[in-house]
């Protein structure tokens, strides 16, 4: 059987396969029953800018209200609740799950703008975050905005948040680059420890009947992995970063597809919300069996097998749908 130990973001995981961000941070016993299940780490749900900008704002509102009180009125300490709309019960919950999970427990931050904001990634370090996934997007609706000047503040996020902490800092893409290879470089050259790919974004649809957006989550399937794999072949051998894929992973097949291709990590959330901690079982044996029928004794070696600078007629590669050649090679049951 495959080694399935890795090491990501300079942690030492058991498995590649990591709970996600999703609604299961909020489930302990989903969690722990994950874990069981062989996941390698879990990715609290993310904290917002406009979450931690409320709460800041919140705070300036209590004190200014009472700024013509008297002394007596003054002394006055607020319920907590008032202070904690952004990252107070997040805390309590980081705090929560570092302790009753054996594995590495991310926290997540998703902003859009440098600012005050980015504190509160030293708080996520001192409650015991392993590491911090940082979500960028930044929907242009200005059409002053060039995409140059979006992405310098995004990588003035990325700087921002880094320079706060110790622990590492992963950041999560949008796959709405022109040219993401160079922007990774950015990425990397703001203090970076790695890149996952690619983030999936709440899409409200139209309501004809009733005129009006519809909310229902829309959960991925393997047809959006294709998208990962291109862009982990593609910069694999081209930046330091470690890779974690994100989105479109439901077997072990979809998961030896993204180490072949680069990744460290792989992602799960929307297989879990369907079946359950076991569907993390069942890709982890379907993984293990698939690199093993490969001939690969580790992650390591099966990792970037079918990059760009790897897969056989590389020559070709740019030409081809990456998808289809993996697909190709992969059924061959051929080892680089």
């Amino acid at each position: 059987m495959t080694e399935l130990a890795t090491r990501w973001l300079g942690l030492d995981l058991r498995s590649p396969l990591v709970v996600g961000a999703s609604p299961l941070t909020d489930d302990l016993d989903a969690l722990k029953a994950c874990v069981d299940a062989g996941a390698g780490a879990v990715v609290m749900h993310s904290l917002f800018e406009e979450q931690l900008v409320a709460e800041q704002m919140a705070a300036h509102r209590f004190i200014d209200s009472r700024i013509n009180m008297d002394a007596e009125a003054r002394s006055f300490f607020p319920e907590s609740e008032a202070f904690e709309m952004g990252s107070g019960s997040y805390l309590k919950r980081l705090e929560l799950l570092q302790r009753e999970l054996d594995v590495p427990v991310i926290a997540s931050l998703n902003g859009i703008s440098p600012g005050g904001w980015t504190q509160h990634a030293r708080e996520l370090e001192d409650a015991g975050a392993s590491a911090i996934e940082l979500n960028l997007y930044d929907l242009a609706t200005d059409p002053a905005d060039t995409a140059a000047t979006l992405e310098e503040r995004q990588l003035e996020v990325v700087s921002s948040v880094v320079a706060q902490v110790t622990i590492p800092v992963s950041v999560k893409l949008s796959p709405f680059y022109s040219a993401l290879p160079a922007f990774v470089a950015g990425v990397e050259a703001a203090g970076a420890r790695g890149l996952v790919l690619f983030n999936r974004f709440y899409q409200p649809d139209i309501d004809l009947d009733e005129l009006e957006l519809s909310r229902e989550v829309v959960l991925s399937t393997n047809a959006e992995l294709p998208l990962r794999l291109h862009a982990m072949a593609m910069l694999f051998n081209r930046t330091t970063l470690e890779m974690a894929a994100s989105g479109g992973v439901h077997s072990g097949d979809d998961a030896a597809k993204a180490i072949l291709s680069g990744a460290t990590a792989v992602q799960v959330v929307s297989a879990l919300l369907a079946e359950g901690s076991s569907a993390l079982a069942r890709i982890t044996d379907e993984m293990n069996q698939r690199l093993s029928t490969m001939g690969y004794n580790s992650l390591a070696e099966a990792r970037g097998a079918l990059s760009l600078d790897n897969a056989p007629n590389a020559q070709t590669w740019e030409r081809l749908n990456y998808a289809r050649l993996l697909h190709g090679w992969q059924s061959a049951g051929r080892k680089t």
